[in-house]
């Protein structure tokens, strides 16, 4: 069963615009860049994301969402918890400009 993926990012006050654009191309990158260990191939199925422009009100600062969808649950464990390029990644987020970043996964159709 295919797992979704969610990702949501509130950048620090003063980011520059630049800085963002870089975190938003990287983590899109991941697509391409986070490659399985048994198959040497990407195994992220579907990337997307982009800035917040909901009129309603309720974002509480998260200002850009990222939806990324795995094949199964086994390659979504992977990338949380081993994938190289993935924890690169957020390596490299660690006390820089994200101010608060949340996560919801889910199974589509499964309440």
């Amino acid at each position: 069963m295919s797992i979704t993926h969610i990702v949501m990012f509130q950048f620090k006050a003063g980011t520059p615009s630049d800085a963002i654009q870089d975190v938003c191309a990287r983590m899109l990158a991941l697509k391409t860049n986070c490659i399985h260990p048994a198959t040497q191939q990407p195994y992220i199925t579907s990337a997307s994301g982009g800035a917040d422009n909901s009129p309603e009100g309720i974002q509480n600062g998260i200002s850009h969402a990222f939806v990324v969808e795995f094949a199964n649950v086994a390659d979504r464990d992977y990338y949380v918890k081993e994938d190289p390029v993935h924890q690169a990644f957020i390596q490299s987020l660690s006390g820089g400009v994200i101010e608060k970043a949340q996560v919801v996964d889910f199974t589509p159709g499964v309440f």
